[in-house]
This record gives C-alpha cells, sequence and structure tokens, in this order.
C-alpha cells in the first residue's frame, strides 16, 4: 500500500529460526502501520567497496542482536540519514537501547516518533598500497585495526601524527578507536574510556616492543599515518568493524581521521553515557573498604541504580558480539 511508513529489521538467521522475539517485533512494527524489510544475513562488503544501502524510503533501522548486528546495519545505512534503534539480544550490547523485554515499548515509541537522535562520530580511513595511485578508501563506526598477517613475528610500524613521527616498532598490530568503539577491543587493549561527545581518535598498541608505547589521543582535526615498514617482519591486515578487511604489505601507508559523516542512533531515553557505563560495565561503584565495612557489593549499588528505568545501552560494545 503506497505512503505506508517503511521500517528495515536487522537480525540474526538463528533469532529467526529459535524463539518468537523476531516474529514478535515485526508483528508489532506491522501493526502500527509500518511495511516491514527483514534482513538476516549479510556477508561483510570488500575492503573498500561499495555496501548495499537501505531504500530511500526507511524512516528506521530496527537492530535485534548483539552490537556486532548493528556494526552490520551500520554499514545498510552509511552516508544516509536513516537512524538505527538497537535491541539487544546479544550479551553486553553496549549500543543497545533496550532489551530484549521492552521490545513492546520500544516499539511503541518508535511509532510514535517518541525519540532524539544521537550523532555518532565515525572514523574514515585511506589505505595507499604500494605503487598505487589512489587510496582504498572506508569507514569505521567503532575501530580499525592493523594487525601482523603471519603469527608468531611482528610486524614494524612508524606512527605519525599530523605528519610528525611519534613512535616507531615492532608490534602485534594497532587500533585506531573512535570514542563509540573506546568501550571495546580499544578498552580490552588499555586504551582509555573516551565520552561520545569528544570528537576525537585513539591509537592503541597491540604488544609493542618499545619502551615508550601507550595509548595516544588526537582531536578531531588531526591524522594518524601508520606506515607498515619497508623491513618489516610480516605484512599487514586491516580491519573495520571486525568486517571489512583486507592484506597491507610492507610499504603500505595508512592514514585515518575523523570522517565528515555520522551514524545516527536512535534514543528513547535521557540515560547518560556514565550512567550507561557504570551499569553495562557493572562497576565497582563501592570501594572495598565500604564492601568490607557495610557487606555490599559493587554490582548490587548498581543494579538498583538502574531499576524501573529503561535500557542503558550505549556506546562501544563488545564489537564482535552476536
Amino acid at each position: 500500500m503506497a505512503g505506508r511508513r517503511h521500517a528495515v529489521v536487522v537480525t540474526h538467521t538463528r533469532l529467526r529460526e529459535h524463539g518468537s522475539l523476531v516474529s514478535e517485533a515485526v508483528e508489532r512494527l506491522r501493526s502500527t502501520g509500518f511495511r516491514v524489510t527483514i534482513i538476516d544475513n549479510s556477508e561483510a562488503p570488500a575492503f573498500g567497496g561499495a555496501s548495499p544501502v537501505v531504500d530511500e524510503d526507511t524512516e528506521i533501522v530496527v537492530v535485534l542482536g548483539g552490537d556486532g548486528t548493528i556494526l552490520r546495519a551500520a554499514e545498510l545505512v552509511h552516508c544516509t540519514e536513516v537512524p538505527i534503534l538497537g535491541v539487544n539480544l546479544g550479551h553486553v550490547g553496549f549500543l543497545a537501547e533496550f532489551e530484549s523485554f521492552q521490545i513492546g515499548e520500544a516499539i511503541r515509541r518508535v511509532a510514535e516518533h517518541d525519540y532524539s537522535i544521537d550523532e555518532r562520530m565515525i572514523a574514515h580511513v585511506d589505505v595507499w598500497l604500494p605503487g598505487a595511485d589512489k587510496p582504498l578508501r572506508d569507514w569505521a563506526l567503532n575501530d580499525i585495526t592493523l594487525e601482523r598477517d603471519e603469527q608468531g613475528r611482528m610486524v614494524e610500524l612508524s606512527i605519525r601524527v599530523d605528519d610528525v613521527e611519534t613512535s616507531s616498532f615492532g608490534c602485534d598490530g594497532v587500533i585506531v578507536s573512535t570514542p563509540t568503539g573506546s568501550t571495546a577491543y580499544a578498552f580490552s587493549a588499555g586504551g582509555p574510556i573516551i565520552w561520545p561527545n569528544v570528537r576525537a581518535l585513539q591509537l592503541v598498541p597491540l604488544a609493542a616492543h618499545a619502551l615508550f608505547a601507550r595509548p595516544l589521543v588526537i582531536g578531531a582535526d588531526s591524522t594518524f599515518t601508520i606506515d607498515v615498514l619497508e623491513d618489516s617482519v610480516s605484512d599487514g591486515w586491516i580491519c573495520c568493524d571486525g568486517r571489512r578487511q583486507c592484506s597491507v604489505p610492507r610499504g603500505t601507508r595508512i592514514e585515518v581521521r575523523v570522517s565528515r559523516d555520522t551514524l545516527r542512533l536512535a534514543r528513547l531515553s535521557g540515560v547518560p553515557f556514565t550512567r550507561r557505563l557504570v551499569t553495562k560495565f557493572d562497576l565497582p561503584v563501592v570501594g572495598w573498604r565500604e564492601q568490607a565495612r557495610t557487606g555490599r557489593h559493587g554490582g548490587g549499588v548498581v543494579g538498583d541504580a538502574m531499576k524501573g528505568g529503561v535500557s542503558a545501552g550505549s556506546p562501544g560494545s563488545e564489537a564482535r558480539d552476536a
């Protein structure tokens, strides 16, 4: 029927085949007047290649899954203004706004346009392969990882910021993360958490063989340049958001900067990032001395803080979550 609102549901085949949550969500969307398209499996595009994009009449993309599913959905809305709403059916679900038991509330709010838009910064990457006259171009919502191509060997890298060399070392690789990805792989590797309203990029070395190999954080007007050195004992391998990847041989130059594009997340609650962070990480907000004195535990305090509230989904994630 012409004129009907259009929603795209992104999920996993296994979630459709096992359980009723996906079918429940689809039926609720249809009952509120949406025409629904379901995408339950999508192969990663080639690095630097074009991704399939949702139809122009798409009003919203509803993701049923974990943060990895949201990263798949991000490819479908890249360079569009279509927002993504995540309902967590995975594990941690940092990027998700609702948990599975809140599907009915989430869809009601979507139908009533009762949500705000959170513009998330993304990273742009240019990969200059040896002898190339133009770069391979890609992007990331969470992170860009450059790792060794050969197990048991190090990749030798030179790191520059704004064309000034800051370090050179052999390592397992480096992670360049956005604020959204700062709670994902970069955090596991020892990087700091960056609040999502900060326009910055961070670089985190992985097992660098160097005296100075600390994470670096740069502003939105700066650029990371990473060279795979000619005398490296291993080639490299680059991957964006755990999805789009390719080999980068010795002599490759990689430039990462803040993109002009953003990704739009639909937000249905006013829960601040700090509260989301404390809840999702179950941070021990009560010190061990206080716990010993009162018998309280940090996780319980955090859980109490969110009772009765909307799910605490937020930036970053287990980027490879289901």
